[in-house]
Order: structure tokens, then C-alpha cells, then sequence
């Protein structure tokens, strides 16, 4: 979970609050941004500036942006994390087997991270792409990861970010998320019906360690059209254990 830091830099985080609001707003100017965080212009020229200085942030004619430079601590990031190198071919294959929409999330700060994801010759398209974060509570993926995690963890997660509704189907009472992570630990499965993407269906198993810590989770995903009934629970479902128990036992013998 995200740690207040003891003796934090502001400018650090004002820094980071721009960045933030940059990807948010899709670009902004200097006077937008003024007007976003309500300090003066000349402040936040003054920061946007230094992140061009450090190439962080591009200029297109009037509005910044953030820079591609991003790509190279997001990749390096990945990198270091041993589940992507061992999970990225079985989710490749997963894709390629399913011809839908496969997926690798890890859980950070509370926050559910897209590590790789892979597309069949049928897969839909959807705004989500590596690296994107999302609330746990509304994917089968961060279902997943939930259900086993520790209570006092859930807890904690749960106490920092809410249950926010991203959709009308996304569950936003604890006792009914409590009661849904108890039925995905009894059948080792997740399913998300349109609960963070409206006509998404979706189904998610966990990476568990040898010593039954979570790791990740992999899922497929597809049109709700399509993605119902026995292909969903059960074809969909058993190529998933599948490459699960692949990946598992190449990170216990790894």
C-alpha cells in the first residue's frame, strides 16, 4: 500500500500531479493546468518546463503531453518482474489457443496492473493497454488476486481505495464482494460480467507459488455476445487451468 512519506518533497509530488493530470486530461496548457490545480500560471510553467528539461513531457503546439521517456521505466519495470518472463509465452499461446483476449495482471499499491497482454484473431479491442491500472474489485483478474490475499490485506486495500462503481455491474458493497471472493477461492475461477467494461465478459484464475502466495492472474476475455454459457465456464475456463498450471510449475522448478 502507498506509504505517506515522512518527510515528503512537495515539489516531488506537485510534479507527479501534473503528470497525473496530463494523461487524465488527455494534454493540457500551462493555463489549463493553472486553472486544474489553482496555483499561478507561472508555477506551473516553471514545472513543465523542468520536465522537458528532463524529457519527460513533450510540447505539441500549445498543450504538453507525457513523454514516451515513460516507456523506458515502464519497460524496465516489467522486466525485473520474473512472473512476465515466464508467463508472457503461455499467454501468448492462451490468446493464440482461445483467439480472444488474454491477460497478466500483478497487484501494486492496491491497484491492479495489466503486465502483458495478448490478442487472438478474434479478440476485441478495448481501451485497457499494459501498464494500465484499475481498482481491483472490478475485474475478475483483481477478483482473483483479492481472494487470496490476506483478510487484513483486503482490508487495508479496501480501506484506501474504496469500492467505486466503474460500471453498474461493478460490485460495491463489501458483504457482497466478501460473499464473491469466498465462491473464487471454493472453485479456483473468477468471472466479471461487464463489471469494468460494459458488454465484457471475462474469466480469471490465479499464479500461485508453491507456498500458495499469490503472483498474478490470467484471464480471457471477450464479447458478452460470445462469451457465455459452456464456452465461458467451461472451454474457456479449462484452456485457463490449464496455462495456469503451466506457468505455476515453471515458477516452481524456474
Amino acid at each position: 500500500m502507498t506509504q505517506k512519506a515522512k518527510n515528503g518533497v512537495k515539489s516531488v509530488e506537485i510534479a507527479f500531479s501534473i503528470l497525473d493530470a496530463l494523461m487524465e486530461l488527455d494534454g493540457a496548457g500551462s493555463t489549463e493546468l493553472a486553472a486544474h490545480f489553482g496555483m499561478p500560471k507561472s508555477t506551473i510553467h516553471n514545472y513543465l518546463s523542468t520536465l522537458l528539461q528532463e524529457e519527460l513531457v513533450v510540447k505539441e503546439e500549445s498543450k504538453y503531453h507525457v513523454g514516451i521517456r515513460f516507456l523506458e521505466y515502464g519497460a524496465y519495470a516489467r522486466q525485473r518482474s520474473n512472473i512476465f518472463e515466464i508467463a508472457t509465452p503461455e499467454v501468448d499461446k492462451l490468446a493464440d489457443s482461445t483467439g480472444e483476449l488474454a491477460n497478466l495482471m500483478v497487484e501494486e499499491y492496491g491497484r491492479g496492473s495489466y503486465l502483458h497482454r495478448a490478442r487472438g484473431a478474434n479478440a476485441v479491442r478495448v481501451e485497457s493497454h499494459v501498464g494500465t491500472r484499475v481498482p481491483l474489485h472490478s475485474t475478475a483478474l483483481g477478483k482473483t488476486i483479492l481472494a487470496n490475499l490476506d483478510e487484513s490485506r483486503v482490508e487495508e486495500i479496501l480501506d484506501t481505495h474504496g469500492l467505486e462503481p466503474v460500471t453498474a455491474n461493478t460490485i460495491t458493497d463489501r458483504e457482497t464482494l466478501y460473499e464473491e471472493l469466498e465462491t473464487i477461492r471454493e472453485r479456483g475461477l473468477a468471472f466479471d460480467d461487464g463489471e469494468r467494461i460494459r458488454g465484457l465478459r471475462c474469466v480469471a484464475a490465479p499464479i500461485l507459488s508453491n507456498n500458495d502466495r499469490i503472483l498474478g492472474a490470467v484471464s480471457v476475455s471477450g464479447p458478452s455476445n460470445r462469451v457465455q454459457g459452456e464456452y465461458l465456464e467451461e472451454e474457456l475456463a479449462q484452456k485457463l487451468l490449464e496455462t495456469v498450471n503451466v506457468i505455476e510449475l515453471n515458477v516452481t522448478y524456474a
